[in-house]
């Protein structure tokens, strides 16, 4: 079982012009972008010119087997293709479950402008698909409070409130 993904990948959408691929060291100031592109991201987020500890995550995290950033390209009349699109995969290993593997989906964001494309709703069924190919049995999320959208979406998609989270800020 490869933990590469076979990337990159079309996204069945509509209009078939969005593709899912690896992040890469390039992609951080627009990943950031879509991050800061909500009211609990704007006010969290960094400064738009210091990306140094963004770039330091991104190293590191591209580093490591168990995770993977990706972005989804926009590639309508665009040779690069412009990010309207990401979210991070964890692959958490415990003893819980007779030793399962979980997936962990993480900083899902879709640019504004294309939501309601189905685009979120194929992101989300890709990393699902990969999770599987990984061997995970069980995908999971955080999703803040305040994001009653984001919630009624995931809802829409399957997934169930199965659990209340707890986080303590170790600053």
């Amino acid at each position: 079982m490869s933990t590469r993904p076979d990337l990159p990948h079309r996204l069945p959408v509509a209009d078939g012009r969005y593709v899912v691929d690896r992040a890469c060291a390039e992609d951080v100031p627009a990943v950031v972008a879509l991050l800061r592109d909500d009211l609990l991201g704007a006010s969290r987020e960094g400064g738009e010119h210091d990306l140094e500890p963004y770039r330091a995550a991104f190293a590191a995290l591209d580093a490591d087997p168990n995770q993977l950033l990706v972005v989804v390209r926009d590639e309508a009349g665009n040779a690069a293709g412009e990010v309207v699109g990401t979210l991070q995969l964890t692959f958490v290993r415990g003893l819980s479950r007779g030793g399962a593997t979980r997936l962990q989906v993480e900083a899902v964001r879709v640019a504004a402008p294309t939501r309601g494309s189905g685009l979120g709703a194929a992101l989300m069924a890709w990393a699902a698909e990969h999770g599987r190919a990984r061997g995970a049995v069980l995908a999971q999320l955080t999703s803040d409070l305040r994001r009653t959208d984001a919630h009624r979406f995931y809802a829409r998609l399957g997934w169930t409130h199965s659990h209340a989270g707890f986080k303590l800020d170790l600053t």
